[in-house]
């Protein structure tokens, strides 16, 4: 239920400030099941999960003086350390990144680094 309504709510934000949402119009069909469970199962360390497969962006990342940088949107940007998920495995070889648009700024909520085990 918690999950549900996060999903609800990140939602809502991305629609209020007027960013595209990422759909599931088919495009993810071709996703094996495993992956798709994966990123259907991925909670960041403070237990809120990342919600699913059309919310996560694979990536490029960097690491700045022991921080993850990520870009996203011609940005590079930082990754918050309450978003970077280690403990949870990477079955799909690539960094991936959630982020959502709130009042103008974007938020990482989740990342995974390639070699997450």
């Amino acid at each position: 239920m918690r999950r549900l309504a996060l999903c609800v709510w990140l939602a809502a934000m991305t629609a209020l400030t007027s960013a595209a949402f990422a759909f599931d119009n088919g495009q993810y069909d071709h996703v094996p099941p495993d992956i798709r469970a994966w990123f259907k199962s991925v909670i960041a360390p403070n237990g809120v999960p990342c919600c699913d497969i059309s919310d996560g962006h694979r990536t490029d990342y960097d690491v700045r003086g022991g921080a993850y940088w990520v870009p996203i949107e011609g940005q590079w940007m930082e990754v918050p350390g309450r978003a970077v998920i280690r403990d949870q495995g990477n079955p799909v070889g690539q960094a991936v990144v959630w982020y959502v648009h709130h009042r103008g700024a974007i938020i990482i909520s989740c990342f995974v680094p390639a070699d997450a085990v």
